[in-house]
């Protein structure tokens, strides 16, 4: 195991997962940066190891200022702390199943030396498979399920994918760090898949006020609708009532700004703008035969009451 890699725990389950995310680039609507740590949060995850940060990150680009430093803090000339890029291991157990979550700052450079520190961790928990989160921004209706579009590691994983609802990506150019630990899984005969949620951004051109846009910097409707994916798929068993709430209202909120904006900028047609991109939409719902019956019931005892 690579020496940067620093393991004070390792333990074990009848199965074993791992979920990882990264404040990066693709961390639209915070899915990869913000969601494991809540799922860090909802499942009192321990801290089992972490990654030496030496090596993998810059001070300073000409340019960039203080974008890529440390945060020193200072208090009458004394330094109190010096913050530095986290890159950390937690465990938490769902019943047979152990859960592991990395949550890291994306590197900027030796990227082949810290996604094998990653696997090269994984394989020493003995981790059956990897999810990696991410989102990008696009614009979609803001009140309908996410897209999750998916690359993963190994052929024979195709199949079951198809069951969760995802967009197999067709995507070419730069690519994001997590399709890039995707490949290195590859490289390894090791499953990994990488699950990236659309999250709604709108761009409604030029007013005299500067560019006007709304965009959702928590998008707790996706991070809903791929908690529902990870639960079928790794048998999580997480309790999404709590994201639920959160999804209700943030829409709630998102319609109120969206609301605001049309009044103060009739001139930028804001109705007509999600009418149209409501007309280009197909939804693509993950709807289990469980869920379908559980709702049904709902329904009915509502209905009752």
């Amino acid at each position: 195991m690579d020496k940067r890699v620093h393991l004070w725990e390792t333990p074990h389950n009848k199965e074993m997962v791992m979920i990882v995310g990264w404040a990066q680039w693709a961390d639209a609507g915070a899915i990869s940066s913000g969601l494991p740590q809540y799922l860090i949060e909802q499942t009192d995850g321990r801290k089992i190891g972490e990654i030496d940060p030496d090596g993998f990150y810059l001070f300073q680009i000409p340019g960039t200022h203080h974008l890529l430093r440390p945060v020193v803090k200072l208090e009458q000339g004394q330094v109190q702390s010096m913050s530095r890029p986290q890159n950390e291991f937690y465990y938490a157990d769902r019943g047979d199943v152990g859960l592991v979550i990395f949550l890291g700052d994306e590197p900027h450079m030796r990227e082949d030396e810290y996604t094998e520190a990653i696997l090269d961790a994984a394989q020493t928990l003995q981790v059956r498979r990897t999810v990696v989160l991410g989102g990008v921004y696009g614009a979609l209706p803001y009140d309908k399920d996410r897209l999750v579009s998916c690359a993963y590691s190994l052929p024979h994983m195709q199949t079951e994918l198809e069951e969760y609802a995802l967009r197999f990506s067709d995507y070419e150019g730069g690519a994001t760090i997590g399709t890039y630990l995707v490949h290195k899984a590859a490289e390894r005969n090791l499953e990994c898949l990488a699950l990236y949620g659309l999250v709604p951004a709108y761009d409604f051109g030029q007013t005299s006020q500067g560019p006007q846009g709304i965009r959702i910097e928590h998008d707790f409707k996706a991070w809903h609708d791929l908690v529902r994916r990870l639960n079928y798929m790794l048998n999580l068993g997480i309790d999404v009532a709590d994201l639920r709430r959160l999804s209700d209202g943030m829409l709630a909120t998102m319609e109120e700004q969206l609301e605001d904006l049309a009044r103060e900028a009739p001139q930028l047609q804001i109705h007509e703008f999600l009418r149209q991109i409501n007309e280009d939409f197909e939804e693509q719902s993950f709807l289990p035969l469980e869920d379908l019956w559980s709702d049904e019931l709902n329904d009915i005892l509502g209905d009752l009451e």
